[in-house]
């Protein structure tokens, strides 16, 4: 069958073809690339983002608790002096006299002179008056907690009525209080006061006789922040006093705080809020928990302008790494892409020969297979149809043998000729069977064989045919041994091994027949005496008609090893030379036990 030669024009299409297909894989590559690296810039952007959020959060987080310990700190030092110097002050031996005995009227003239020093001074120029230890008022409180007037003493400091009577104490005064008081100023405006309740303790009898009420302007602290400062305030009767910021958000503020500390679980917490268009933090903290008088809490505001600007920077910075990373990528994708595209156009070019190769190949082989078909048709047939003729033949020749008027000599030159149609007849049924194989059509019904008894008949079989060899055969296995086959083709097996082994001996010979049985498979190993395989032969003595040299004068077509090899290996075992020496040469079989076995 002839095959046609492509054309240099037929030939250029494929190749363009093939260009186009390696231009669209390098593409195809870039885009891939790029949207991996596109996909790993933007996690790497995330997780960035989600870094800075993290870390300026620690930060605000770090400056505001910083921020509030300051102030804490500057708020605790105050009151230990204030706390301090009010204790000496309430022991000064002209207080106590006028209040053990019962000199009402004398106790605030008598105090206008002990406490001189701690009332504020309108005259102090420096802000003393404001951020020192000075009161603005004080008051004295009998032994059931009410506010003893001070009968229009003067230097105690001025407070209406309703003031006065918010720094009475209707739980006793045997402890110190802190509290907070509303103060209104003649021009409406609205102050709050730090007030402290200090108990007088009699000298004699050791219990509390009395108390001393001052008022303080509440301590005052600015923190020292790039950009901006803590404003603080002082949230008191569902009223909000911070200055600095306008009416309306103070209102709104104030509300949300009632609702905050309404609902609240602690005495302090925090919470975000937009104030004059600037994200803030309000902090809010009880000022005096555990104390009688009404409960007021400092409201601390946190301008976060300054930590979002840097956020802000920060997340601009990121983006612009992340888009010279992605312009990095791009151009990083190409150089690869066109590197790694290189070898796929030069397989691609390479691969369409390859191709028409193939084809042309495959066509060859196609030719080939269908010959070889062919062969095996005839083979098959041929086989077939020369057993009747050979049959016919052989009648003939018995029938001309019963004769009577030929010669002895004649005789048996018949019979010579009938023995040659029985050899001939093996023959047609070997390659009647070896064409059925190589065709697929033969089929193995597989039972549960004795092994040791086929041996033994087989052995019996050649004991019974003419030997001028005189070969002695022993057997040895374990009985019985169950193999899965198929009775008549397991014997052929045997047959023509014990067949090779006799006719491939030495005169008084051995023949050793060994049978074991391993796992799942039982072993056979024939063994005779005699002249060894030349080396260069033992490659070819399973291939069909191959006859050594050794077996130029043995009877024979070559056809016993390669008929038992392809049967056994039908049966899922094979067969194989072990050795050849020249004393000994060794065959093993190998077969399947039965599943019963």
């Amino acid at each position: 069958m002839a095959l046609t030669e492509l054309s240099p024009r037929s030939s250029s299409r494929p190749e363009v073809a093939q260009l186009d297909e390696a231009r669209r894989f390098r593409n195809n590559l870039l885009l891939a690339m790029m949207v991996v690296v596109a996909a790993a810039t933007a996690l790497s952007l995330y997780l960035a983002q989600q870094n800075i959020e993290r870390t300026f959060e620690a930060e605000r987080q770090r400056e505001f608790q910083g921020e509030l310990a300051a102030l804490a700190s500057v708020q605790e030092l105050r009151h230990a002096a204030l706390v301090e110097r009010c204790r000496l002050l309430v022991r000064r031996a002209r207080i106590h006299a006028a209040l053990e005995d019962d000199a009402l009227d004398l106790l605030y003239p008598s105090a206008r002179d002990e406490l001189r020093d701690v009332m504020e001074r309108p005259d102090a120029a420096d802000g003393s008056a404001r951020y020192g230890l000075h009161a603005q008022f004080y008051r004295f409180l009998d032994r059931t907690g009410n506010v003893i007037p001070p009968a229009g003493a003067a230097g105690v400091g001025a407070l209406s009525p309703a003031e006065e009577a918010r720094l009475a104490l209707r739980s006793g005064i045997d402890e110190r209080q802190l509290g907070y008081l509303v103060r209104r100023t003649p021009d409406g405006a609205t102050t709050v006061a730090e007030i402290l309740a200090l108990p007088i303790v009699s000298t004699e009898t050791g219990e509390a006789i009395a108390a001393i009420v001052f008022g303080f302007l509440p301590a005052e602290y600015a923190g020292a922040r790039g950009g901006g400062e803590i404003r603080r305030g002082i949230w008191l009767d569902h009223e909000l006093h911070l200055d600095g910021i306008p009416a309306a958000e103070r209102q709104d503020l104030g509300r949300e705080l009632s609702d905050a500390i309404a609902h609240g679980t602690g005495t302090s917490n925090s919470f975000g809020r937009v104030l004059e268009g600037v994200r803030q933090i309000v902090f809010y903290k009880q000022l005096n928990p555990a104390s009688d008088y009404p409960p007021a809490f400092e409201v601390c505001v946190y301008p976060l302008a300054e930590l979002r600007a840097r956020q802000r920077h920060a997340r601009v910075q990121v983006l612009g790494v992340g888009a010279l990373l992605l312009l990095g990528g791009w151009a990083a994708s190409r150089v690869v892409a066109g590197r790694l595209s290189r070898p796929v156009e030069k397989l691609e070019l390479e691969s369409a020969e390859d191709r028409a190769q193939r084809r042309r190949a495959e066509a060859a082989l196609e030719t080939t297979n269908e010959e070889l078909q062919r062969a095996a048709r005839f083979s098959a047939d041929a086989s077939h149809q020369l057993k009747t003729p050979v049959t016919v033949l052989r009648a003939g020749l018995e029938e001309l043998l019963a004769r009577e008027h030929f010669t002895p000599e004649e005789c048996r030159e018949i019979s010579a000729l009938i023995h040659q149609t029985y050899r001939l007849s093996s023959v047609i049924e070997d390659l009647l069977l070896l064409s059925r194989m190589d065709a697929g059509r033969l089929k193995i019904e597989f039972g549960e064989i004795d092994l040791i008894q086929l041996i033994d008949a087989a052995v019996d079989d050649l004991s019974a045919q003419p030997d001028a060899l005189a070969v002695e055969v022993s057997v040895a296995g374990p009985r019985p041994l169950h193999v899965a086959g198929e009775r008549r083709y397991l014997a052929l097996i045997l047959q023509n091994l014990l067949e090779n082994a006799r006719k491939y001996n030495r005169p008084g010979g051995r023949i050793r027949i060994d049978v074991r049985a391993s796992e799942a498979t039982a072993v056979l190993i024939v063994a005779n005496t005699g002249p060894a395989i030349a080396a260069a032969a033992r490659e070819h003595i399973f291939e069909r008609f191959h006859r050594g040299t050794m077996g130029e004068n043995v009877p024979g077509y070559g056809l016993g090893l390669n008929l038992a090899r392809e049967l056994a290996r039908l049966h899922g075992g094979d067969v194989q030379l072990l050795r050849s020496d020249g004393t000994w040469t060794e065959f093993e079989v190998t077969f399947r036990l039965a599943p019963a076995a």
